[in-house]
């Protein structure tokens, strides 16, 4: 059966996730890359390095972001969010954003020696000016979900 997903299901798959595909649009060529996320209940929060995707977002700010969770191919839910990129320029909203992510992924239940370094790198390039990490958080203004199961 497929169906849709209800508001309650929507923000459950965003609250039990942290790996989204982000989806943005340079005018002529549509890009997709994976990122790691975290939701606050009401905006998604991300973070990168400088480079191309941020580049392409400061200018055209109208974004997606596609959330999954698949357990077998007929047995997954899919959420779909549009909404617009904004940069966390005040240092204060940059730290709350590090923050949310490294609590985050201190209450996950995995042992994977990744997340801990990635946490720990996150820390390392605020140090660094030259590789201070963008935060950012898309500003939500459309959710929608389906599901499919056996």
């Amino acid at each position: 059966m497929i169906g849709k997903l209800t508001e309650v299901e929507i923000e459950e798959v965003l609250l039990d996730n942290v790996l989204g595909r982000l989806g943005f649009n340079d005018g002529f060529n549509t890009f997709i890359y994976p990122i790691n996320y975290v939701y606050d209940g009401n905006h998604i929060i991300c973070h990168s390095q400088p480079g191309h995707k941020i580049q392409v977002m400061r200018k055209n700010k109208r974004v997606c972001l596609q959330v999954d969770e698949i357990n077998k191919d007929i047995n997954w839910r899919s959420v779909l969010l549009l909404g617009d990129y904004q940069e966390l320029i005040e240092e204060r909203d940059r730290h709350n954003a590090m923050k949310l992510f490294v609590d985050r992924y201190l209450h996950l239940k995995m042992k994977d020696p990744a997340i801990t370094s990635g946490i720990k790198s996150l820390g390392n390039l605020e140090q660094q000016e030259n590789s201070r990490p963008v935060f950012y958080r898309i500003l939500i203004d459309e959710k929608s979900g389906r599901f499919e199961n056996e």
